[in-house]
């Protein structure tokens, strides 16, 4: 590798992690010590970054890179701008304003073509920063990892977990505890005596992580769990779409379950609708709980739900990020939060009124 080409690599690493150690440049270029010593030399000289024991830092803080005047420019780019994402989005805005900040949205719309069409708009207009919450789930991680190492700014990952051995390094991000919000649900019907549950989880990339609670909660819960392989529609009268959620009761029914987690909102609506039109009572015959709490509270019935807590995702995320902007070099972090349990008429518990 010529000289060049090492300065090129060494200053865009500098950029993503605002601070490097001779040890790691060496590794990371497979070239000695000693080359990595005097490369760093000769960009001091041309005054392209700082060396200090032991590596070398930037000499222009980043904020600077993606201001438009004064204000310091993020980028966030997400799967969709709707339903679970809105409030994410505008978590990440009212921080990003907090701070004085400006944020370029781009929608990815869970296509990987239009993701990476997405990111080089954005990162061409010379954001700062990125958060980035791909199209792309953690079941799929060994995928992302040149996407992300392709990425010469700062980024904190939303909703996502990637990292070594898929991705060259460990990235910030911020996520929901998906596997705890499977469990929280199962956990509140066993607590009502349901010992026998059927779920239905539609195909999204939180699936990868309830499934990872559901066979937590299988195992310590001492509970009987079906994971159904019918897709369950979200919404329409046809025949196919009424016969999908008979099978899916007919399997409840089969299995001797009178309770179901089902994900997302859409489809726990829409199959409290066609259990009622079939004769059976939500809850006394059948209990069910939603995940993602986006308009769980009104469904015919208003539903149980599990809420991931979205809006402060954003804004955990956002801060995250112009912290590192603004600040040192600081660790990377992973930030996991926790969902709320929702209870509504659905399962047949409601809370106890708080009288005033």
């Amino acid at each position: 590798m010529l000289a060049p080409e090492r300065h090129e690599l060494i200053l865009r690493s500098l950029r993503r992690h605002g601070r490097l150690r001779v040890a790691d440049l060496a590794a990371e270029l497979g070239v000695s010590a000693i080359t990595v010593r005097r490369d760093l030399a000769e960009l001091d000289t041309a005054g392209l970054l700082r060396r200090v024991h032991g590596g070398a830092v930037g000499i222009t803080p980043a904020p600077v890179r993606g201001s438009q005047g004064s204000q310091l420019t993020i980028g966030i780019i997400v799967p969709s701008s709707t339903f679970y994402y809105t409030d994410v989005i505008r978590g990440a805005e009212a921080m990003a304003e907090r701070y004085g900040a400006r944020l370029v949205l781009g929608v990815s719309g869970y296509d990987v073509t239009v993701e990476q069409e997405r990111l080089e708009k954005v990162l061409g207009i010379g954001v700062a920063g990125l958060l980035l919450s791909t199209a792309l789930g953690d079941g799929r991680a060994a995928e992302v990892g040149k996407t992300l190492a392709a990425i010469d700014v700062p980024v904190v990952l939303m909703e996502r977990a990637f990292g070594f051995p898929d991705a060259p390094r460990e990235y910030d991000h911020v996520r929901t505890d998906h596997a705890y919000g499977a469990m929280l649900a199962l956990r509140h019907l066993v607590s009502l005596g349901h010992r026998k549950i059927g779920i239905n989880l539609n195909a999204s990339v939180t699936a990868y992580w309830l499934r990872e609670g559901i066979a937590k909660a299988a195992e310590s819960l001492g509970v009987e769990l079906f994971v159904s392989p019918v897709a369950l529609p979200a919404r329409g009268e046809d025949p196919g779409t009424l016969a999908q959620h008979d099978a899916f009761l007919a399997e409840c029914e089969s299995f001797g379950a009178r309770a179901a987690l089902v994900h997302s909102d859409e489809h726990a609506a829409r199959l409290t609708e066609r259990a009622m039109e079939r004769g059976l009572r939500i809850p006394d015959d059948f209990a069910i709980v939603a995940y993602n709490d986006e308009t769980a509270a009104l469904a015919v019935i208003p539903l149980t739900a599990v809420c991931p807590p979205k809006l402060t995702l954003g804004e955990t995320a956002c801060e995250l990020l112009l912290r590192k902007l603004k600040s040192p070099p600081t660790p990377t972090q992973h930030l996991t939060l926790l969902p709320e349990l929702k209870i509504r008429a659905s399962c047949g518990a409601l809370p106890t009124p708080q009288w005033v």
